[in-house]
Formats: C-alpha cells, structure tokens, sequence
C-alpha cells in the first residue's frame, strides 16, 4: 500500500537513512501551472531544524521535478519527484540494530516481515512524509484552480490550548528529555456541494483514512465529531435557509458527500516516541532490555505535522473533484 488515491494517485518510495525519497504523481490534469519553486514552500514548511521547538536535523529537502511537466505546465503524464537525503547519520542508530523501540512500528515490521530497518525506522519513519508533501503540492496547485483552499493550526498542545505557552511547553519536555503531543486543526474552503461518493466512497471516511494514515495521529473528528455524542438532535442538526446552512455542526460533509460548507477536521496527534529518558522494552531474541534513544530527534512533532496534514487533505479533495468531472468535466 505504497499508493494513494483512485484518479489522483500518488506513489512515495524511500526509507528514512536511505539515499532520498520521492514520489511519482499519475493522473494530474495537463496545463497546471507547476514548478520546484512552487513546491519548495511546502517541503519547507515540513523539514527540521527551523526552531529550537524542533530536530536540530538540518535536511534542506530541495525538490526536483524529473518528468511531467513542460514550460512550466503540467504534461497530464506521470509526474516524478525526487528528494535527495543530505543529512543522515545513521550511526545513530547502530545500537538500536536488534532492540525494538518503545512507540515504534519496529516490533510490528519485524513480525510482519521478519526484520526491520533499524535506521530511524525506514518507511515507518515520518521522513516518508517529504514524499506525501511533495505530492499533496502538486495537489494544491490543481485545487488552487478550482478554488478550493486549506488552512491548519494548533489547537492544543500538551491540553495547553493557549498559543503563546506552546513554545514553552515544547522546550520543557525537550529539558525533561520527554516529548508531547497536541491537537490540529484542518479546514477546506471552497469546496462545491457534491464531492464524495455515497456508501463505500464517502469523503468523509477518505479523510478519515487519509489522516490515520499519518503514522503520528491517533484520532480524527469531523465537524463536532465527539462532541456530537453529547448533543441533542436539535443542537446538532444545520438549519437549512436560502442563504445556505445556518451552522456547520457537520463539518462540512453530510451522507459522505460535501454539502458546500467549509470541512473541519480535528487531528489528535500523539507525542514523538523517541525519548532519551529510560524506557523498558525487548530485543529481537525477546530478552527484556532497557532502552534510551539518542538522537536528533523533535520533542513535538505537531508543528511539522500540519503541512503533512493540509497536503493529505489536498489528495483527497483533488481525487473527490476529479471523480465528480467526469460527469460536469474539469
């Protein structure tokens, strides 16, 4: 499961250590306006090493558009993208070869297919993410056409939901040698009533896929989401005038299919498993041994998970517009 979506579809290939990663992109309209400086800002949105909140990693994660584009337009062919790894250190992780990290996906690997990639984690690692980025751009710029937009922010972090003590609570778990988690985030303007398709097809379980699919969020809501589950009908329920709905209780999309309001999803995103402090886990002959993990690692990956986010959004909603024209056409 290396591709994602059904018209617009996009293949990532790379691991974490490995010499880069990249993506191809099939099925982009032709005649879109595209170019690497167009993609850099969002590529540079995701890498580490911004601000003391992150990685000290310093990947520069420059693009490079290999096949697909023409003149600075989209040719409608295969869209190739490579990212080239500069900053690696795989020595790192030397004495992690055969222990399996707390918060991790090596133990799981390791039984699925017998060994794991012990460098950061390989495909499981969130550098796969550059790959999904640089995809989710292109899908921006066909979206920018059809003038729908995405915006995302933190809501919380670590239960904080006060913006100016972010920061703060971010540099005392990287002091403790901990880290924390938060809450995002995403909305969607512009989007036509009549994306998404019913039963099996339904946007709102694509978006809810497409962001579980993001190996660091746990939890997606949609319009009140939870909340809805302590609302009387009457609250949660959108009055339906001439001007439009009165509210957006259901963010968005109602019965899978977009009803013409922004969509609103929430993301709860878990906090970074590499840690120095001490934990207990086994090794791969299944002795118990304990564990600290060195490294350059972020004491919180929710700043950098919002472009991941909006892109993973932008995927879906560029797959959703392209499976509705073929019937009113692009």
């Amino acid at each position: 499961m290396n591709t994602f979506g059904r018209l617009f579809c996009c293949t990532t290939f790379g691991e974490s250590h490995g010499p880069g990663l990249g993506v191809v992109v099939d099925g982009c309209p032709p005649g879109i306006p595209l170019n690497e400086d167009l993609i850099q800002p969002y590529m540079d949105r995701r890498r580490p090493g911004r601000d003391p909140t992150m990685s000290p990693r310093a990947e520069p994660d420059h693009v490079e558009i290999l096949s697909g584009v023409f003149e600075g337009r989209t040719t409608g062919m295969p869209i190739a993208i490579l990212i080239r790894s500069i900053a690696q250190r795989s020595s790192d992780y030397d004495t992690l070869r055969s222990v399996f990290r707390p918060g991790h996906a090596d133990y799981t690997y390791h039984q699925k297919y017998g060994h794991c990639d012990h460098r950061g984690g390989g495909r499981s690692s969130g550098r796969e993410t550059a790959a999904r980025v640089a995809a989710g751009a292109v899908a921006f710029q066909c979206l920018t056409v059809q003038g729908i937009s995405i915006r995302s922010r933190i809501l919380e972090i670590h239960g904080n939901s006060n913006p100016d003590q972010f920061e703060a609570e971010i540099l005392q778990a990287k002091e403790s040698g901990d880290s924390v988690g938060g809450i995002i985030e995403i909305v969607a303007h512009g989007c036509p009533p009549g994306l998404g398709d019913p039963v099996f097809g339904k946007l709102d379980a694509a978006i809810a896929g497409a962001m579980m699919g993001i190996g660091s969020i746990k939890g997606v809501e949609i319009g009140e989401g939870f909340a809805a589950a302590r609302m009387s009908g009457s609250e949660h329920n959108d009055p339906i005038r001439k001007s439009g709905f009165a509210t957006n209780h259901a963010g968005g999309i109602l019965g899978g299919i977009s009803n013409g309001d922004p969509i609103v999803i929430r993301c709860a995103v878990k906090p970074t498993p590499s840690i120095p402090l001490p934990q207990q886990t086994i090794n791969s002959a299944g002795e118990e041994v304990g564990i600290s993990i060195r490294g350059r690692h972020d004491p919180c990956i929710v700043p950098r998970v919002l472009v991941v986010a909006e892109c993973m959004l932008a995927l879906v909603l560029i797959d959703a517009v392209l499976m509705q024209k073929r019937f009113t056409g692009f």
